[in-house]
């Protein structure tokens, strides 16, 4: 297994971080490996906000499910899903263009999540470590005016990056899916409950599958913060629905 392999097999998300800074020349090293992901037509269809005021990141651990970590955190990046400087691109350049719709959203979507991973990669190679942060899409009224986002601006995923407290650094990746129950061949299967209860077994010990789907479903799933992103992500697609 070569390193790169083995350095993705390794990382593991980081929510307890150290005092040691992540230096300028390694949060540019990270930024530039970010800009050199794969992209749609060479659009970079994405803008990265790089959170450094320590109030904003307050802010932000109090908005993203009260997560103190983030405020703590060495480098706060926002990958913002943005067609809005295209169609502002356009307007300039004399073009009469449409509105987005939600294809463009979704491929500027793809866009900024690669960038972001190519983020986390870079990081992990310095032995920086990350924690991606999904609740950026929450609060959408009070994400777009804190942020500033123009309407056709998704905030697609946040990042927190710094060093790995040493209790951090010992433990475990939680276990993944095996590839078979992860991998198909040419057509999707819908699985039935005998293979979902191979794909879960590894989550569900000892407690059994029933137990733990139904604490699952209901901490996640059914969760106030999910149906809150939910309700903030259609607030969004508005403005690509147009």
């Amino acid at each position: 297994m070569n390193e790169i392999i083995q350095s993705l097999h390794n990382r593991k998300s980081v929510r307890v971080f150290t005092d040691q800074e992540i230096t300028k020349k390694q949060k540019t090293e990270i930024l530039h490996a970010a800009t050199a992901a794969p992209t749609a037509g060479n659009q970079q269809l994405y803008t990265i906000l790089d959170i450094t005021d320590s109030k904003l990141k307050q802010t932000l651990s109090a908005t993203c499910d009260n997560q103190p970590f983030i405020a703590t955190a060495k480098m706060v990046l926002i990958f913002c899903a943005d067609f809005q400087k295209w169609y502002d691109a356009f307007v300039e350049g004399g073009c009469s263009p449409r509105t987005p719709g939600a294809g463009d959203l979704m491929l500027a979507v793809s866009d900024a999540n690669i960038a972001a991973q190519n983020a986390v990669t870079a990081a992990q190679s310095m032995g920086i470590g990350s924690c991606y942060i999904g609740d950026i899409m929450e609060n959408c009224e009070t994400h777009r005016s804190l942020l500033h986002l123009p309407p056709y601006v998704f905030p697609a995923a946040m990042l927190v990056f710094g060093y790995p407290s040493s209790q951090q650094a010992k433990h475990p990746k939680p276990e993944r899916c095996r590839l078979c129950d992860i991998v198909q061949e040419n057509q999707y299967q819908r699985r039935d409950g005998a293979q979902l209860r191979r794909m879960f077994e590894h989550k569900c010990r000892p407690q059994g599958f029933e137990t733990w789907c139904q604490h699952f479903c209901k901490r996640k799933y059914q969760s106030d913060f999910s149906k809150e992103m939910n309700r903030s992500v259609r607030m969004y697609l508005k403005s690509f629905d147009e």
